[in-house]
C-alpha cells in the first residue's frame, strides 16, 4: 500500500509541476494500492506482441516478394506463429525460472552471512553507503538501524550490494503471457489473407491491406512502450514502425530476389 498516486508523481514529474508532485505524495487520505502483478506482466505482453507481429509480417513480405500464393502465405505464417511462440514462452519460462532461483539462492547466502557474520555484513554495508557520499559516522548509524531488523537487512544487502531486485515473479504466467500475446499479434498480419479466402474484393490488395493493418499495430505496440520507458510516445511508435518496416522490407526484397528458386 503507498500512500502516493504514483501515475500522478509521474505527471507531475513529465510537467516539471512542483505543486502537483505535491498534492500526488499527500494522498494519505486515499492511498493507492498498486497491481505489480500486473505491471510485472506488461513486458511480456508488449515485447511477445513486437516479436510476433514483426516476425510474422517479414515472413508474409517475403512470401510476398516471391510472388507466391495466399496459400502459401498462410502456410509459412501459422507455422511461424506457432513454432516461434511456443519458443518465446518456452525461453521466458526458463530465464524467468532461473533468474528466480538465482535470487532465491543469493538470498539465502545473505541471510546465512547474516545470521553467522553480522558484523562483516555491517562493514560491507558501512562501506556501500561511504561509497555513496556518507560519512563513516552516519553510515554506521544507518547500518546500525537497519541491522535491527534482519528481513531489511537482507532486502537491502540484495539491493545495495549485489544489484538484485526481487519481484513476485511467475514462470508460468510470464510464458502464458508471451505466447497469448506473440499469437494474437502475430496474426494480425496474416488476418488479411485469412479474410480474402472468404471476401473475394481483398483478394487484389491482400498484402496492402496486411501492411496498414500490421503498420498501424506495430506503432500501437511501440508507443505502449512508454509504460516502461517513460518516453515521448509518438517517437516509440515511430521508432517502433521504421523498424519493423526495415525488417519486412528486407524480407521482401530477398523474397524477390530469390523468386526465381520458388
Amino acid at each position: 500500500m503507498i500512500s502516493r498516486n504514483l501515475d500522478k508523481a509521474r505527471e507531475a514529474f513529465e510537467k516539471g509541476d512542483i505543486n502537483e508532485s505535491i498534492k500526488a505524495h499527500q494522498r494519505k487520505d486515499a492511498p493507492e494500492e498498486h497491481n505489480q502483478e500486473q505491471g510485472q506482466y506488461i513486458k511480456s505482453l508488449i515485447y511477445g506482441g513486437l516479436d510476433g507481429i514483426i516476425t510474422t509480417f517479414a515472413v508474409v513480405a517475403g512470401v510476398a516478394g516471391a510472388s507466391l500464393s495466399s496459400g502459401i502465405v498462410l502456410i509459412l505464417g501459422f507455422a511461424n506463429l506457432i513454432a516461434d511462440g511456443l519458443s518465446m514462452a518456452v525461453g521466458d519460462y526458463l530465464s524467468t525460472k532461473a533468474e528466480i532461483e538465482y535470487k532465491q539462492k543469493e538470498r539465502e547466502r545473505e541471510t546465512w552471512e547474516v545470521e553467522n557474520y553480522p558484523e562483516g555484513e555491517k562493514e560491507e554495508l558501512i562501506e556501500l553507503y561511504m561509497d555513496k557520499g556518507m560519512s563513516f559516522e552516519d553510515a554506521s548509524t544507518v547500518t546500525e538501524i537497519i541491522s535491527k531488523n534482519k528481513k531489511t537487512w537482507v532486502d537491502i544487502m540484495m539491493v545495495e550490494e549485489l544489484g538484485l531486485i526481487e519481484e513476485n515473479e511467475s514462470p508460468i504466467k510470464n510464458a502464458l503471457v508471451t505466447f497469448f500475446s506473440f499469437s494474437v499479434f502475430g496474426f494480425i498480419p496474416l488476418g488479411a489473407y485469412v479474410l480474402s479466402t472468404f471476401i473475394s474484393s481483398f483478394q487484389n490488395s491482400t498484402f496492402l491491406i496486411a501492411s496498414i493493418l500490421t503498420g498501424l499495430t506495430m506503432f500501437t505496440l511501440g508507443a505502449l512502450k512508454v509504460r516502461m520507458t517513460g518516453k515521448n510516445w509518438f517517437l516509440s511508435g515511430l521508432e517502433m514502425l521504421v523498424v519493423g518496416g526495415l525488417a519486412a522490407f528486407s524480407a521482401y526484397a530477398i523474397g524477390y530476389l530469390l523468386s526465381g528458386l520458388a
